[in-house]
Order: C-alpha cells, then structure tokens, then sequence
C-alpha cells in the first residue's frame, strides 16, 4: 500500500473546499456524473479509431445510494496507478491563499481552476472512495482512500470490470444528499440530456396499491435531446412535446428557431417564443445554458441580450466553459460572439415569417410585440433589424409596418407646422367617444395597450423624424392635429369667468386629481363638456411606473382639463340664465372691483422705476389694502357664480356625464347622477 501527501502548496485546500464551495454544493453530482461521461465517451473514440478492441457492452452509468453513500460507476477508461498519481494527487494549485481570496464566493471558479471537477466531492463527503481499472490490457485494479485531509492511501485490490466508482461517504451537515427524490431531482436538472445513459435505482410499478421496483434499471437522461438531432428529421409536433418536456404546464409555444452553427464557434440549440402572460420579470429566465449536453445554468442575463431572456429552451456550446464564474462567461469573448448571433438569428427568423407568412405574423402579433418592443427598447442594434417587421395597430384591428401607416396618415395627420401625429388610444371601450370623433375628422387611430408601449412611443418620437404621438383624449380633436389658427367666436372675458367660475363650482373632489376649467368654441355639434388630460403630465406619470428615478411625477396630481363648448346650446343657456339670475348681485361688486383695479394701476404706475426702499409706506400699505380688497371682492362674486350652479341642475348633470364618459365616476356621485336622471327625464 502507498501513502502519500496530495501535492499542493497550501494545507487548507480542503477547509476551503467546504467553506466557500458550500452555497453550490450540489453541483458536485454534475461534475462526477459528467467525469464518468467522459471516460465512457473516451473508451468509445479509442474503440472507434481501434486501439480498444475489447467488447464495449453496456456503457450505462449507475448511481446509486447506500445507507451512508453515494456511489457513481462507469463502464469507461479506468485509471491506472500512474494516471491517479498524475490527475488526482497533483492539483495545479499556485498562488493558492491570493486565488481563494478573491473567488471564495464562487464554487465554479475555483473547481475551474483545479481543472477537476473531482474534488467537489469533498464539498458533500467526509470521505472519498475510487475504485478503478484502466481499460488496458492486464491493468491492475487500485484503490485510492481521501478522508479530506492532504493524506490519501492508494492500494491495489480485485476489480473484474474496467471502469471506475466512485464512492462518496456523505458528511453530517450534508445528508439531504442520501433522500432518494434529492438525487433524483438533481440528476434531472443536471444530467437530464447527457450523452450516455445515467441510471439511478430501478423502475417502479404500481402493484397492490403501493410501489414496487422493476428489474428494469431506471434511466434519468435523453441521450439525443431533440437540439443534438438534424431539423429536417424533425416534426412540428417534436418540438412542441420538447417544449412540453422543458416546461410541463405552459401554452403552446408562437414559433421556435433551431439553432446549428459550426464557425466561428460550437452552437445548438432550441429557442422558443412562448406566449408572455403580463409580467416581463416572471418569464426571465427560462433559457437553460448546457456544455457538450451538460447543464450549467439558467441564469443567463449577459449572456444573451436581456431582451432575449424571455425567450425560452436550450442553447448548447462546448465553447461555453462549464466551471467558470457568472462574471467569466459575460466578459468571455466566444459568450459575446454566441449573443451576437443568437440575436442575428432571432431577427431574421421573425423577418422569414413576416416576410413568407405575414398572416400568421399578424395573428400572433399580440403575443409577439413583447419581445420585439422590449429588444427595440433595451438592444439599439436590434431596432435597426426589427424596424420593418414590427407593426401598429389600428383600432380596427388592421396591421401596418411603419413605412406603410406613415404614408396612410401623413395627407391628413400632418399639421400646420410639418409634423406628423400619431392618434393613439390604449383603451379602446374607455376611450371611444375621442376615438369616433377623430374618426369623424377622418383620422386614425392606434391602438397602443401593451406592457411597454408607452415607453415604445417616447423611443418613436425619438426615432422617426418630425413626428410626435398624442393620446386621443389628450385635447379637443382640433386642437391635436391644428391645421391653421383655431377660429370660432370667443366669448368675452367675463363671460367666460361666469362660466368656468359656475362649472368648476360644481367639480367633485376627487382623491389625487386637480381640474383646470376653460371655454373654448368647438362647434355646436361638439359634445358640450370634454375632458382632457395632458399628454406630457400624462406620460411622465405613466413613465414612473415602469422607470426608476421618476417616481416624483408618480406622486404629483393628475392634471385634467374641463373644456365648455361655448357654441353648444346648453352652454349658452347656462351662460344666459346665469346671468339673467346673477346680475342684480354681480354688477354693484363689479363696479366695485372696476374702481379697486383703477386705483391699484395707479398705484402701480406711480411705482414704476422706484427702488422699494423709495416708495412710501403709505403706498405700500394702501396697495395691500386694495390687493385684499380684491380679493374679498372676487371671492363675493364667485360664491354668487357658485350659488346660482348649485341649483342647476344641467350644470352638475354636465359635468356628471362628461365624469362618466372617462370612468371617474363613482361611489355617491354616480348614485346622484342616476337620481338627478331620473328627476330631469
């Protein structure tokens, strides 16, 4: 028997191999099972180019739990003495207490960088069995003993087949390793497509209403996952059973792209367009990243453009290293070269479907704009490819690519300064009266509802040059596409005080919300009373929700505008009657304020060019008097304009209806307005 210190230039290694590999210690079932892969595909090239000529029989891999240990056996190469000498007992472990320092929180950087995934067997055991015989001829069987300390034995022993077990003696803290569905779990997610057959315990009938094991070894893997297989060989439902397989429970994927490039890199794979319920976040993350069909994470933000992280299936690279750092593989050149050409392929995948079948295209179009807007948003190259394959929405449900909508609109949607405006709605029930009287005007209207489509039309405005878009309730038609000068008659500006003054009387209070009232002639066949909101305070409200750093505005009131048609008849009527019924009250604290406003301008011009110190006291103070008298004197005469509102009961109905038509009226105001209906009908 041999007994040997393992040669490394540090003692701690194993300490630390328990340490700081501890948060990924599952990972040590991957590296031993695909250790084992690897020997049986070696035994199967040496077969192949003829230096084994012995019977290669069953090449299945077994895993399999004892009371205390985990046991992985391969059929493949083996190991002689010297390969144990060479491979096992001399880790390539240099500048060992600096390296640790800096990858101590990253268990696939430091098994990367012993270049054996062997040793994350001591992450989970107290200790390490191998028992093994090389494939050569006349080779001797030996043992090699580690209780995790630099000291190990190695003996020969009696082994009748080639091949190598590893047997794992399971520490204390680490026992979920020996619950059979732990196994079976981590087999699953790790070794789930790998070349060879993993086996792990036998298969279970139902039999007298209980489980009871076969004879028949139960097999974990799919050695020729659909990616490994040529697309032409493949049918529509194939792929969608494999989507099934990868995410039991989820609709029917859009499309899928295969992938299979030979150069400049190694690349297969499967990509899915699954259907994207509402929130972006939930369906991240659900690309799994494999090695030569080993598993190395799902986590592949920076590995492929963040937008096509909401693309689902498997991306297969041997040019991804499997034992590398997060940080390595997104700055790792062949990673950078894989994102560029999955993005390649995904853009010109969905022009072929545009391009051969726009009908399909424009039928899962909904489902699609997701990803298309969200890789516009977030990948400046990718707007570029995108840009003549994506589409608006009428609110007819009619489809147009950008080049093709600007021309529909730009005869009737130009305004007088040049600029193209793009109408859109994004509820079409809630806003429809906006959308038929722009309809009436002969205009279109988009339909813009999605996730991100408020942040789509702040990027359009940025790229599509002397255009602008505006929600089709954010002003009277006439005034969100101006032609020429607005015309009409304007009412006088007492009148207009009178009006607005009686209306905003009559204004609930709403929780957040602030009203501005003002007249404007709309024609008589306008509705009498609109409601509007800005665009701009609008948008900026709408953009807080979705983007950091603006959560103030989210804060701020939401601003509408009450717009009265002077040229309808029931705004006249009001206007008649209010003055009819105010005027005896109105004209004594008119004159009045006309002779407080006579004397304040004077005052006023008596000042102009006077430093403060120079003007007297006198002035000042009889100015301030004047100031408050003023303001008495409004006050008085808006409480005359408010008293005549409230006992109108067409104002409030006015203001309820036009409260109606946009959805803000609720709780006891609606159930006022259904009384005061039921009085005036």
């Amino acid at each position: 028997m041999q007994k040997g210190n393992i040669g490394v230039t540090t003692e701690n290694i194993f300490p630390i191999i328990k340490k700081f590999l501890y948060s990924d210690h599952e990972i040590f079932l991957r590296e031993l099972v695909s250790n084992a892969v690897d020997a049986t595909q070696k035994l199967n090239t040496l077969a192949s180019i003829g230096e084994f000529k012995g019977e290669l029989g069953d090449l299945t891999i077994h895993v399999s739990l004892g009371k205390e240990t985990i046991t992985i056996s391969d059929r493949g190469i083996g190991l002689t003495a010297e390969e144990i000498e060479k491979y096992i007992n001399q880790i390539a472990f240099s500048g060992a207490n600096d390296f640790l320092e800096k990858y101590k929180n990253d268990a696939n950087a430091i098994i990367g960088h012993f270049g054996l995934g062997f040793y994350s067997a001591f992450m989970v055991a107290k200790k390490v069995e191998i028992v093994t015989k090389s494939y050569q001829e006349g080779a001797q069987a030996v043992k090699w003993t580690c209780d995790g300390s630099p000291e190990f034995t190695l003996e020969e022993v009696e082994k009748a087949d080639r091949g190598s077990d590893i047997i794992l003696y399971i520490d204390d803290d680490s026992k979920e390793f020996l619950e059979e569905h732990r196994v079976s779990e981590l087999l699953k997610k790790y070794c789930g497509f790998l070349p060879v057959s993993i086996a792990f315990g036998k298969k279970k009938d139902w039999k007298d209403g209980k489980q009871v094991e076969t004879d028949e070894d139960n097999i974990v893997n799919d050695t020729t996952p659909l990616w490994t297989r040529k697309p032409a060989d493949l049918k529509d439902e194939d792929y969608i059973d494999f989507y099934n397989k990868l995410y039991p429970m989820s609709d029917e994927p859009l499309f899928w792209i295969h992938l299979n490039v030979d150069y400049p890199f190694h690349l297969t794979g499967i990509l899915y367009f699954p259907k994207v319920k509402s929130n972006i976040e939930l369906n991240k993350n659900k690309i799994q990243l494999y090695s030569n069909q080993v598993y190395v994470t799902d986590s592949v933000e920076g590995i492929v453009p963040d937008f096509l992280t909401l693309l689902h299936g498997v991306i297969d690279s041997p040019d991804i290293p499997l034992n590398v750092s997060r940080s390595y593989l997104q700055s790792d050149s062949n990673v950078k070269k894989i994102s560029t050409y999955i993005t390649k392929k995904v853009s010109d995948r969905l022009q072929a479907i545009f391009k051969n079948d726009r009908k399909q295209f424009e039928e899962k179009w909904n489902d699609l704009k997701i990803f298309i807007n969200y890789g516009m948003l977030t990948q400046e190259d990718f707007y570029d490819k995108a840009k003549g394959f994506t589409l608006f929405t009428d609110t007819d449900g009619k489809h147009y690519t950008f080049d093709e909508y600007q021309s529909l609109i730009k005869d009737s949607q130009t305004d007088k300064e040049g600029n193209l405006i793009y109408l859109y709605a994004n509820n079409k029930d809630e806003q429809y009266s906006y959308i038929e009287a722009a309809s009436n005007k002969g205009y279109s209207v988009l339909l813009m509802d999605g996730q991100l489509d408020i942040a789509v039309v702040s990027m359009l405005e940025q790229k599509l040059e002397k255009s602008r878009f505006t929600r089709v309730d954010g002003d009277v038609i006439d005034r969100l596409i101006v032609k020429d000068d607005i015309k009409g008659e304007a009412l006088a500006s007492d009148q207009q005080e009178a009006i607005a003054t009686a209306f905003k009387s009559q204004l609930p209070t709403i929780n957040k919300v602030e009203f501005h009232v003002e007249t404007q002639a709309l024609g008589e066949n306008a509705a009498p009373v609109i409601i509007t909101q800005s665009e701009y305070m609008r948008r900026m409200k709408e953009m807080a929700n979705i983007q950091a750093g603006m959560s103030f505005y989210g804060e701020m009131p939401d601003m509408f505008n009450l717009i009265l048609n002077s040229d309808h008849k029931l705004i006249k009527q009001v206007l008649a009657d209010e003055q009819t019924a105010c005027q005896a009250e109105v004209a004594p604290i008119q004159a009045e304020m006309e002779s407080v406003g006579k004397e304040r301008d004077e005052l006023r011009d008596k000042r102009k060019g006077k430093k403060d110190e120079e003007i007297p006291t006198a002035d000042k103070d009889r100015a301030d008097e004047l100031d408050k008298k003023w303001d008495e004197l409004k006050g008085q005469k808006e409480a005359r304009f408010a008293n005549y509102a409230a006992g109108n009961k067409v104002v409030r109905q006015l203001i309820d209806l036009a409260l109606l038509q946009n959805s803000m009226l609720k709780g006891e105001a609606l159930n006022n307005f259904v009384k005061r209906s039921i009085e005036l009908i």
